[in-house]
């Protein structure tokens, strides 16, 4: 008996076209994640950019910053006595710069070196000259002799070890003549040379000084000159603080040795020796 085999009847063919069985995909500006839409990515894009751009400016300002960095370091704004304000720069305890010392030696030695009648100060902005006195200095060969008051003051830039000072005036005492205080003439020392620092030890430099002493007469119509050649010694000091407003010599002092230098020793310069 033949069995009936029943054929399994195909599937009528899908006539409908491929474009219509695909669900149109949204169009994608990052390939990567969800979907993001024009207006996200245009917002991304322009946050991206202001970014990057901050950056370049902070690496500018980080390179600029640094520059000026290089040409200011170990400098520091300080404000002075007088109000005003200048620019310092850090040191070791005994170490000074050239500049510093050349200035010290020329400021003090002019100062000491310079011999007159008259007393200026300041008061309310006006330089006011008054007559010099004097300041009473012994010496052994001359006795009590008067010497002004301004080379007093200037001479605390000396060292007082082993009396330097002392008998630095007293010797000076002897040298300035009589009439300085009478107005009868004037000394000033001229500076023409002051060479750089020697450092003999930690702290302690050795600077010549080539100068000339010029003598002028009560009318100043006549004058004369000597040379006046020195080596003087310097070496680094502490700071003294600033002292109350206890007297005015207090004040002379700081002054003279507010640069954190004093003098130690003053020798004619030996021109012939330097020269070989």
């Amino acid at each position: 008996m033949l069995g009936l085999v029943k054929k399994k009847s195909k599937a009528p063919e899908d006539k409908q076209p491929a474009a219509k069985r695909t669900k149109a995909q949204p169009m994608r500006l990052l390939s990567y994640g969800q979907a993001t839409s024009i207006p996200v990515a245009v917002s991304s894009l322009v946050s991206a950019g202001a970014a990057s751009l901050s950056f370049l400016l902070l690496l500018a300002n980080y390179g600029a910053t640094s520059s000026i960095a290089q040409h200011t370091r170990g400098m520091s704004l300080i404000q002075l006595q007088d109000g005003s304000t200048g620019i310092a720069s850090f040191a070791a305890p005994n170490q000074r710069s050239n500049e510093a010392i050349k200035n010290f030696v020329a400021n003090s030695m002019i100062r000491i070196f310079t011999w007159n009648g008259i007393i200026r100060s300041e008061e309310n902005g006006r330089i006011i000259e008054t007559i010099d006195k004097g300041t009473p200095i012994k010496s052994e060969n001359a006795g009590k002799k008067l010497i002004p008051t301004s080379v007093w003051e200037a001479a605390f830039a000396l060292s007082e070890e082993k009396d330097f000072r002392a008998s630095f005036l007293e010797k000076l005492a002897e040298t300035i003549p009589d009439g300085i205080l009478n107005g009868k003439g004037t000394v000033t020392l001229i500076t023409n040379h002051i060479s750089a620092p020697r450092k003999i030890s930690d702290g302690t430099w050795e600077v010549d000084m080539v100068a000339n002493l010029i003598t002028f007469d009560a009318e100043r119509s006549q004058s004369r000159g000597v040379e006046f050649n020195k080596t003087v010694t310097v070496r680094a000091i502490d700071i003294p603080q600033n002292p109350p407003k206890i007297n005015d010599i207090t004040q002379k002092i700081y002054k003279a040795k507010a640069q954190g230098m004093e003098i130690t020793q003053i020798i004619d310069l030996d021109l012939g020796k330097k020269q070989k």
